[in-house]
């Protein structure tokens, strides 16, 4: 165990020696090696905060949550053309599930429709989300609320004038969230009881923040749209029961509902049944696409960075060679001259993939002083990731270098070295 620190000991002397007596050539040689770290660990940091954020936003949404519109999350068989005539979900659909139905805990229907403006007294705020949606939406989206409540389900379905506000709109147009229950703002040219506040969500990078929406009963917005304008984009939405299997659940709603439109056995559905957690796989198989095209980019730099380390280890055994035929003829193993030589090639790989984590550190901190919520992450997986490649890098680049070194006869080493 001495004789293998002694020569760590030693291999990190003269990796340093290396360092302080040829900067320029050193410098040169680490660069492409800190770089490629530098890459790396730069797209795995950048991916990973970008799943968090995105994961974040949906977390709020149970995965199992099912979605049923004309549109499919992920990429389809049918012809875009054949998709592009199915019709919208409707609201006797809904109404149809959420009566039928078994195993379902919340049932809503909701539809995309434009941001507006919201007024009240002297004030108003532009481009408010509008969330038209039933009551069950507030069990779906495990909404929190800071003051009120949410619509009910005979409000829902009276289309009752009533609003729930995200906390930012109640601010910008009240002052305090407290103080915007019980009055009546202007939407759509009509006057809404304010019921409720939401409790502050702030930024989110997928899809807009709740604190600046305002959700209100879907069949107001259905007396203003009509049923069949196809800018609003309908749909279902869907929460199972926990214990329930959902390749089962998915076969049953879509059994019920092709009955229902009356489409034939050799027929297409002709609507598609989303589920979140098919969508979080989709992510997941994104970034894991992104991950390998940025390590591929990132590997040729390490190839680079690899011939560097490679052209130091061969310099740096020609220098050496006297020094090499002097231990080896005071009986010094091969074994002995591999590892120093091949610990000094690690060392000095480590070096440079500690400056480009470094470097990806210092660029995290500062982008995120300039993103707002988005948070750049460095995780500590990502850093064990970035130091065990360099050292990897190293060891190859290091080999030949090492097993050419400790080949070297030790007569021929003095003389050629004198």
């Amino acid at each position: 165990m001495l004789i293998y620190l002694r020569i760590l000991k030693e291999s990190l002397f003269f990796a340093i020696n290396a360092l302080r007596n040829n900067k320029l050539r050193t410098f040169l040689s680490l660069l492409g090696v800190t770089i490629g770290i530098f890459s790396i660990i730069a797209i795995l940091a950048a991916v990973d905060s970008l799943e968090k954020e995105i994961k974040g936003s949906l977390s709020s949404l149970d995965t199992s949550t099912i979605i049923i519109m004309r549109f499919s999350f992920a990429p389809s068989d049918i012809p875009q053309w054949k998709r592009e005539q199915f019709p919208d979900v409707s609201y006797d659909e809904y109404q149809h599930l959420k009566r039928t139905l078994p195993n379902t805990v919340a049932t809503t229907y909701t539809l995309n429709v434009k941001p507006e403006p919201i007024t009240y007294g002297g004030k108003q705020v532009q481009g408010v989300e509008i969330g038209a949606v039933t009551s069950d939406y507030y069990f779906i989206e495990a909404l929190q609320l800071e003051e009120g409540r949410f619509f009910n389900e005979a409000e829902s379905n009276s289309g009752a004038p009533v609003t729930v506000l995200g906390n930012e709109v109640a601010e910008n147009l009240f002052g305090t969230p407290e103080a915007a229950i019980g009055k009546k703002v202007r939407l759509y040219g009509r006057r809404f009881s304010v019921i409720g506040v939401l409790e502050k969500e702030g930024n989110s990078m997928f899809g807009p923040s709740k604190d600046g929406s305002a959700f209100i009963p879907v069949n107001v917005t259905r007396r203003i749209y009509g049923d069949n304008n196809k800018q609003t984009f309908p749909q279902i939405i869907l929460k199972p029961e926990s214990d329930v299997d959902n390749a089962a659940y998915i076969a049953q709603v879509e059994q019920n509902l092709r009955l229902y439109r009356g489409l034939k056995p050799d027929q297409v559905n002709t609507f598609f049944v989303n589920q979140l957690k098919g969508f979080t796989d989709f992510i997941d198989n994104i970034t894991g696409q992104m991950n390998l095209f940025g390590l591929i980019i990132s590997g040729f730099s390490l190839l680079v960075g690899g011939f560097g380390i490679a052209n130091i280890m061969f310099v740096s055994v020609k220098e050496r060679t006297n020094l090499i035929g002097i231990q080896k003829s005071l009986g010094a193993k091969n074994k002995f001259i591999l590892l120093q030589f091949l610990f000094e090639a690690v060392i000095l790989s480590i070096i440079g993939g500690l400056v480009g984590i470094f470097l990806v550190w210092i660029i995290t901190l500062v982008a995120s002083q300039f993103t707002g919520d988005f948070q750049f992450v460095l995780s500590f997986t990502n850093i064990i990731i970035g130091i065990s490649v360099s050292g990897l890098i190293g060891l190859i680049s290091g080999i030949i270098p090492a097993i050419s070194a400790s080949r070297l006869d030790p007569v021929e080493a003095i003389r050629t070295g004198m």
